[in-house]
């Protein structure tokens, strides 16, 4: 069985700042909530399994709050401009193909749309808006990466903050 997470990046500065949206940060907010939020995660996985992230600052800042509840080096996150740049279903499908079929569970940190469109195409049941710091996990009777297909998923949680 394989597992991919999506985890959407937390609350992030105003656009309005004069920061470019590449380069945008967590708000302090944004960052509590993405420290609640891992706590709840580590209550459903032992262990995130393979972290890739857009290289987005605001993605890269929740990546590294969740690596850092489960121990892991920032050495240990893999950056993927694709996640920012160009994240839709046909990248991650190829993303996946590229991930050796030893690693059963990757958790990916990005952005909306595209998080919440691709973990709706990936479950059968569908799935409903992501808000920012939501973590999706779909699961998948495969063997390997390369077999997920879309509509072949089952949702096995859907965690959103509190409000």
């Amino acid at each position: 069985m394989k597992k991919i997470i999506f985890v959407r990046h937390g609350r992030a500065e105003d656009g309005s700042s004069g920061i470019s949206d590449y380069e945008r940060s967590l708000t302090t907010k944004g960052k509590l909530i993405s420290k609640e939020m891992a706590l709840r995660f580590r209550g459903h996985e032992n262990n995130p399994g393979l972290i890739i992230t857009s290289p987005a600052f605001r993605a890269l800042e929740t990546a590294l709050i969740f690596a850092s509840s489960f121990g892991i080096s920032s050495d240990n996150i893999k950056l993927d401009s694709n996640l920012y740049f160009k994240a839709d279903m046909k990248h991650l499908l190829e993303m996946l193909k590229s991930i050796d079929d030893e690693i059963d569970i990757v958790t990916l940190f990005g952005h909306n749309p595209s998080f919440t469109e691709m973990a709706d195409r990936l479950c059968a049941e569908g799935c409903e808006f992501m808000t920012k710091t939501s973590i999706v996990c779909i699961s998948f009777k495969i063997k390997t990466w390369a077999e997920i297909k879309t509509g072949s998923g089952k949702l096995e949680y859907f965690l959103k903050p509190d409000k």
